[in-house]
Parts: structure tokens; sequence; C-alpha cells
């Protein structure tokens, strides 16, 4: 795979090769699959929270239906600290966990300008959807776990398309600004949270200014 990547590379400018799409998998099915277009986010899981919000309204929820999307809110903002500080920057130096690091986050971080793999492929998405609203569903029962998992997939929703948002276009205002910055230009061992950078605060990690 690496020797395939470096021929595919050979010659491009630092930009292209920022901007570069090389292959992941040999198999060309499962190579296209890693590649999405930033409109399919939206249009997969936008009808899926407004499902989960009717669903919950329709099961008897009623007022308590803003406090579990808040809720669900909160815990998306903190598994996608803990994520991307500990799986995503865990980075094994050979074998196959250097391969699965590299197809789960390292290739981002080589070409994070690849447009077509700035948010996450929905043969990923959708699966880790379905079993994190499963486990809400065990945990917090019915009707609670729709509102909350409304309010979970609101807030990976408003990740994807922030963070795609912040490499493939370039912020004018000085938040977008502060959070392209933040996020790949900075220490890599510090500023986790990118669409709730708050954590990083809360948990010491916060880029230091230099």
């Amino acid at each position: 795979m690496a020797s395939q990547k470096a021929d595919e590379l050979k010659g491009l400018s630092r930009s292209e090769v920022l901007r570069a799409s090389p292959r992941m998998f040999d198999s060309d099915l499962l190579d296209k699959l890693s590649r999405v277009h930033p409109a399919v986010p939206p249009i997969l899981f936008v009808p899926v929270i407004g499902v989960l919000l009717a669903l919950g309204f329709v099961h008897g929820v009623g007022a308590m239906a803003a406090v579990w999307v808040l809720g669900g809110y909160v815990f998306w903002t903190l598994t996608e600290y803990w994520l991307h500080r500990i799986v995503f920057h865990f980075e094994p130096e050979k074998g196959i966990g250097a391969k699965l690091h590299w197809i789960i986050h390292g290739v981002h971080h080589d070409h994070p300008n690849d447009p077509m793999r700035l948010v996450m492929p929905p043969s990923l998405s959708l699966p880790l959807a379905a079993l994190f609203v499963w486990v809400f569903s065990l945990v917090l029962g019915s009707p609670a776990f729709m509102p909350f998992g409304a309010g979970f997939l609101a807030g990976y929703l408003g990740y994807d398309m922030l963070h795609y948002h912040v490499h493939h276009h370039r912020p004018k205002t000085a938040l977008g600004r502060r959070l392209r910055m933040r996020h790949h230009f900075q220490d890599h061992d510090r500023g986790y949270g990118v669409s709730a950078p708050f954590w990083d605060h809360v948990f010491g990690t916060a880029p230091q200014n230099r």
C-alpha cells in the first residue's frame, strides 16, 4: 500500500498532495466506498434525526424532549473528544495497527484537503449510528432514547459539516479561522475537540498560545 501511494503522489506539488486522494484499498469497491461527497451526511442523517424526534413525541416524551436532545448533544461532544484523543491519535509504528490507523485517520492528516475524505463514509457512519442508538435504547429506554439519539446524531452531523468547512473552505469569521488553525496547524497532541473545543479546557489539552 505504501509503495503504491508513493507512486500515485510522485511529482505532485505540496498543495496537490494535500488535496490528493490516493487509493486506500486494492479493491475498487472498497476504495470507492472510502470516498464520499460532503452532501451525503445531511441527506442521510437529517431525515433520521427528524424521525427520531417525531417518534419521541408520538411515544409521549413531551417537554422532556429538549432535555434529552441537549443530553444527546453533550454526550456526542464527549464522544468526539475522546475518540479523537484516544483512537484517532493512537499511532502504531508498523503492522496491521499502523495500516488501520492510516485508513481511519492517518490519510486525513496526510491529505487534509481531500474533499472526498473529509466526512465519514455512510458504509461506516450508518452502522455506527445504528449501534449507538440501539445502546441508547437499552440504557435509557423508550421514549427517552429517541430525542437523546436525535441530539447525538445532530451533534455528529454538525461535527462532520464543520470539519468539512474548516478544511475545504477558507473561513471568513474569527471563530472559523480559529477552529481551522487549532485543528491541524498547532500542537499535534492538543486541540482534540473539533466542534466542541471547550472540552480541551476542561481536560487540560487546549492549544498553548505561542
